[in-house]
């Protein structure tokens, strides 16, 4: 009895430790695995609230300055607007660099870091979600969570005040991945394309975050949302927006015009995947390279024609990494879940082409990672541990560095490394083996969301706030 009484007391005053936690803002994610705890301390009224104070602070300035779009009933046609003639400057327009391949060229960094880390530009909380970030004329694009509403959102990049923030109905919910937005806004000619995690694509002016159009991808083609929603960041190509709602009867993969948003072509079946299209020329043919739940395809610009596929199936059906192009006609794809690697050439067949698969590998996993390429070999996070993979064969070349499921870019030989714990690491780009270079605390709590870089600047942001580091000389 007495062993009973005491277990009884052990276990309320463990119960009263746990609720005094979580009345203080403790909060437990999954990490990558889906399966380890992460704990950190946060109570998202008060976080919400902070960011709504600054915002209301920023707003003080000239409503010219720093406008505020609420949640209005636009209409489905373009409001009539001027055509934009922008020669803006877009250093990192779109989700994962300028060519969405992960590279920053635009200045050297530095490969020495001081023993604190990089020097700090500013910090500012932000909403959910795990959409990434873009630069251009000046502005750091995003999109976040913020109570019942989904957010575009424009920063000033060199002090990182709000200059404008557009705001319509959403809420997505999922217990695993958590709540909020996860596609990255585009940049093009003065407008951002930004899309909501249940399908609101919105056209936005980028100086006043005005509603040019808008559409949901999903309402209108017929298209269920898939598990841990809309992730494909949005692209822009030959006066065409590109979304993937994963539609049935020639609505997978639609274009839509970008000025009006008036309906240019819709292709294939599939069920959508999560990762990011993109614009490559392949054979000597420029194309859209995308993913679907099933397979890879290549894609005619003009009308979307099916110029070529190969399977390419996750459990899940989370296809999430991004291709590799790592030839003239080749490319390399990537997935976790145990499924691997694999090469696949894509060849001239009469008047058309043909994939036919290379090796295939489990030297590189990448889970919702993306991966890059320098000097001929691919470098990536293999289920949470930074590998190297030889293009030629797909053999490892070696496999270090417990950095979680994060995320990375390739800078001047190095790769920038955000570690799923919010640090920052900087690695040699090194095909004989891990040479990490330094390494410093940027965030605080789970970071997935991929870093960006531009003018001289680290860009990195998690579920509730981001940074802005000097990365340059």
């Amino acid at each position: 009895m007495r062993f009973l009484k005491y277990g009884l007391y052990a276990i309320v005053a463990v119960a009263v430790v746990i609720g005094v936690l979580f009345a203080l803002g403790m909060k437990v994610e999954l990490d990558g695995t889906g399966s380890r705890p992460m704990f950190s301390f946060h109570k998202a009224d008060k976080h919400i609230e902070q960011i709504e104070k600054l915002a209301a602070e920023e707003a003080a300035a000239p409503a010219a300055e720093i406008p505020v779009e609420a949640e209005s009933a636009a209409p489905e046609a373009a409001i009539p607007v001027e055509d934009v003639k922008v020669m803006a400057r877009a250093p990192w327009p779109s989700f994962y660099g300028p060519n969405r391949d992960g590279h920053y060229t635009e200045t050297p960094i530095l490969t020495a870091w001081p023993g604190k880390g990089l020097n700090e530009q500013w910090r500012r909380p932000v909403g959910g979600g795990y959409a990434s970030m873009v630069v251009a004329d000046g502005l750091v694009f995003t999109i976040e969570q913020r109570r019942s509403e989904e957010v575009a959102a424009a920063y000033d990049l060199a002090t990182g005040k709000q200059r404008w923030a557009t705001a319509w109905k959403g809420d997505f919910q999922e217990a695993m991945g958590g709540p909020g937005p996860r596609a990255t806004p585009t940049y093009d000619e003065g407008r951002v394309y930004a899309l909501g995690a249940e399908g609101e694509l919105r056209c936005l002016e980028a100086q006043s975050g005005k509603t040019v159009w808008r559409k949901n991808i999903l309402e209108e083609n017929g298209a269920p949302n898939v598990q841990w929603a809309m992730s494909a960041a949005p692209l822009v190509v030959d006066g065409k927006v590109v979304v993937l709602p994963g539609g049935s009867g020639g609505r997978s993969v639609v274009a839509y015009d970008k000025r009006t948003g008036a309906k240019v072509w819709g292709v294939l079946d599939d069920k959508a995947a999560y990762a990011t299209p993109m614009v490559v020329t392949l054979a000597g043919q420029r194309q859209i390279l995308a993913l679907t739940a099933e397979r890879a395809v290549g894609l005619s610009i003009e009308d979307g024609k099916l110029l070529w596929e190969t399977p390419w199936k996750t459990s899940y059906d989370v296809n999430s990494a991004m291709p590799v192009v790592t030839g003239e006609s080749q490319i390399v794809l990537t997935s976790g879940y145990g499924t691997g690697a694999k090469l696949v050439d894509i060849v001239r067949s009469g008047d058309g082409f043909v994939a036919k698969d290379g090796w295939s590998s489990q030297a590189m996993k990448a889970k919702f990672n993306n991966v890059v390429l320098h000097e001929g070999v691919i470098y990536g996070l293999d289920e949470g541990i930074l590998a190297a993979m030889d293009v030629a064969t797909g053999k490892r070349l070696w496999k270090g560095g417990r950095y979680g499921y994060g995320q990375l870019l390739l800078a001047q030989g190095h790769l920038v490394v955000t570690t799923e714990q919010g640090e920052v690491v900087l690695v040699k780009a090194n095909r004989a083996k891990h040479e990490e270079v330094a390494r410093f605390g940027a965030l605080d709590g789970k970071t997935w969301n991929v870093p960006a870089m531009a003018e001289g600047r680290l860009l990195v942001r998690n579920t509730t706030e981001m940074a802005c580091y000097r990365i340059a000389p």
